[in-house]
């Protein structure tokens, strides 16, 4: 009979305590208020451009040109951040683009189309990124491996909220004063938020770890076959949401109900969002590659009975059950990328993986578009996309290895020198 008492169960992660840690709550609701705009730019710049005269086309294309200079400037972004550190970069790029969002009303009266072109693109490049710069931030604000699973998964569970939560509030403002006052109170918030994050102490102190390089050869090569292949089956989760979205559209004008084309949406977020709460509670045996796989072919078979074709109501219900599992995916696809990722570079990592599903989402809204007169290409086109994802992982998994839980970043020591890119 042993004398030895056996040990105490770890006490049950809360989001209380997560919330209550230092720094979190500022931390996370800063980057959500700072990251309304991506929510909410696109909109108001649609209805800014309709209501001055142009069409639908061009606002859309104004929406588009947005929305990709974004994505397309997240890893150099990324890179500066882990050269310079964030306050230098998320200050700049908020005051950068929100003056041009304020600016883009009057671009009409002083400089026509071409202008407001320009407005819209750099101010896109100039987007704050929020997101990569919350994720590399995380192991220094929560050094216990628990809390820090909790506040990914509630990070990454509630970024689909934004998109519901934006859209609406510049419907409301556009209604309410016009569409001028939407894109004044998007660049207001982009800046009240990034400026809560940014001047942080951990965002100020904030340093990537280049620990590991003492004593060794650095790697400085990012695109390893291990991160190139997890971030190009990434592409097919953007094409799942991506082709989600139109198909959307396509079963409101098919219902004659338009409600259904932000509804459907809106449910795949908040599975989206209850997902990552249940996945955050709790911690998972087996290494991050597997569940990866594991969620990712739940992803997948989320999709399937759309291919049924349903009706409005069990359309509706159904999306919530992929949503429930991208939260898994991303937060599993984070921990993987910060555990390939080179040491001094895992926030440009992590803008290379936000630009793969943003890339992807941009592929499966174009193919969608072409089949949405097709009702079931259209609703086989996010299961399509989740295969995809599912083919690249299981034939990559031996590059993806069993994945760690590497603190990547840390808190610069008040003494400590300046740091030095490389």
């Amino acid at each position: 009979m042993s004398l030895t008492a056996p040990p105490a169960p770890a006490p049950r992660i809360t989001y209380g305590a997560v919330l209550g840690s230092p720094y979190v709550a500022r931390l996370l609701g800063g980057t959500l208020t700072g990251r309304l705009p991506n929510g909410m730019a696109p909109v108001a710049i649609l209805l800014w451009a309709t209501a001055s005269g142009s069409s639908i086309a061009v606002g859309g294309l104004f929406s588009a040109l947005y929305g990709l200079a974004s994505a397309l400037a997240q890893p150099v972004k990324g890179r500066l951040m882990d050269r310079h550190g964030q306050s230098a970069v998320h200050l700049p790029a908020a005051l950068l683009n929100s003056a041009l969002l304020v600016a883009l009303p009057f671009s009409g009266t002083y400089g026509g189309p071409g202008l407001a072109t320009a407005l819209v693109v750099v101010g896109g490049l100039a987007a704050p990124p929020l997101e990569a710069g919350l994720r590399a931030l995380w192991p220094s604000v929560l050094p216990d491996p628990r809390l820090r699973h909790a506040a990914l998964a509630l990070d990454t569970g509630t970024q689909g909220l934004l998109y519901i939560v934006g859209p609406l509030l510049v419907a409301a403002l556009a209604s309410a004063y016009n569409p001028a006052a939407a894109l004044a109170v998007t660049a207001a918030l982009g800046l009240v938020g990034t400026a809560a994050v940014a001047l942080s102490p951990p965002s100020r102190r904030w340093r990537p770890d280049r620990s590991k390089d003492r004593g060794t050869a650095p790697v400085r090569r990012l695109a390893t076959p291990g991160v190139t292949l997890l971030f190009v089956s990434l592409t097919g989760i953007g094409f799942a949401i991506g082709a989600m979205n139109v198909w959307s559209v396509s079963m409101a004008g098919r219902y004659e109900q338009d409600m259904l084309a932000g509804i459907i949406p809106a449910a795949f977020s908040v599975g989206s969002f209850v997902g990552g709460l249940i996945y955050g509670r709790r911690t998972w045996s087996g290494t991050t590659t597997r569940r990866l796989i594991v969620a990712t072919a739940a992803f997948l078979g989320g999709w399937f009975p759309l291919l049924a074709l349903p009706g409005p109501y069990a359309a509706t219900a159904a999306v919530a059950l992929p949503g429930a599992f991208l939260t898994i995916v991303v937060a599993c696809a984070y921990l993987a990328t910060d555990a390939l990722a080179p040491s001094g570079r895992t926030t440009e990592a992590y803008a290379w993986l936000i630009l793969s599903i943003g890339a992807g989402q941009a592929a499966g809204t174009a193919l969608a578009g072409r089949l949405a007169e097709h009702p079931l290409a259209s609703a086989a086109l996010p299961a399509a996309g989740a295969a995809f994802t599912l083919t690249v992982l299981l034939a990559a998994r031996r590059c993806l290895g069993p994945s760690g839980h590497a603190q990547r970043g840390r808190h610069r020591r008040p003494d400590a020198g300046r740091h030095k890119a490389p």
